[in-house]
């Protein structure tokens, strides 16, 4: 085995390509990871976590990276990134005012994506396309433009009650999702909940929901010369060395011919990758 390199891991860096280029980052180094199909691929947990803001080592890493400390601190760790209808940032209690400002309080999208059938999602507006490769949509549509992350949770609260809000990851991995006709799901949504859209309308103003009628579908393509037929996860805690032929690349996600592994989860893990 080569090694490539060393270093804290990262989530994959993505590209929208034909197929979609992806890249791994350790520390410092950036490699390309689509040339590697087909070889044989390590990863090695060389015992260490240090956490993605503060750098301090920990035993255990909390929401995807954090020591204990700052996942108890940070604004990015609070219950309403997960649950954005939850924002207390006008009731003065934000963790941290100005990150709210900065990164709630602009721009997001509401938008229907298919992985492993049709979901619904909201991201930052600056993070399309890069949120619909990470989870592994081979289609998506942008349907609405809202003003803050709040008002984007509270659409995806009112949408989720017709169609998904979560991906089955296990499914994705098998195949690419069957196509649907995004705008006729889109338009369904729309005249089924129209009397909820208004609602919120009424009450944050016309301009913070914008409907997106003139968006068009982006379809996407990933790497992958063999879908696994049945998912194994493989996960650095349990089994330090993983490795294996790599066969695709989808998502945050490794499909190597002895398992596959998400990426995403082990950030802030120090790994060594290496190739035969």
């Amino acid at each position: 085995m080569m090694e490539l390199a060393r270093g804290t891991l990262e989530k994959m860096r993505v590209h929208l390509d034909a197929p979609v280029q992806y890249a791994f980052r350790l520390g410092d180094t950036e490699i390309p990871v689509n040339p590697l199909i087909g070889k044989q691929v390590r990863l090695e947990y060389l015992g260490a976590i240090h956490c993605t803001h503060c750098g301090r080592k920990t035993n255990k890493s909390f929401s995807q990276g954090y020591c204990y400390p700052c996942f108890k601190k940070l604004p990015q760790c609070d219950t309403c990134i997960v649950s954005p209808e939850k924002c207390h940032h006008e009731l003065g209690t934000c963790r941290d005012p100005d990150w709210g400002m900065q990164f709630c309080m602009t721009d997001h999208i509401v938008y229907l994506a298919n992985s492993s059938g049709v979901k619904v999602g909201i991201t930052r507006a600056t993070q399309l396309p890069t949120r619909w490769l990470d989870q592994g949509a081979t289609q998506a549509l942008p349907i609405l433009r809202v003003a803050t992350r709040q008002q984007s949770g509270l659409v995806e609260d009112l949408l989720r009650s017709q169609v998904a809000d979560r991906t089955n990851w296990r499914a994705m991995l098998k195949g690419d999702a069957v196509d649907v006709d995004l705008f006729a799901v889109r338009d369904a949504l729309f005249e089924g909940l129209a009397a909820g859209i208004q609602v919120l309308q009424a009450r944050f103003g016309l301009q913070a929901l914008q409907p997106l009628t003139d968006a068009e579908v982006v379809t996407m393509r990933y790497p992958v010369d063999v879908y696994p037929t049945k998912i194994a996860s493989l996960d650095l805690e349990k089994t330090p060395v993983v490795e294996g032929t790599l066969m695709g690349i989808k998502g945050q996600y490794l499909m190597f011919d002895t398992g596959v592994i998400n990426v995403r989860k082990f950030t802030a893990y120090n790994v060594a990758a290496s190739v035969a």
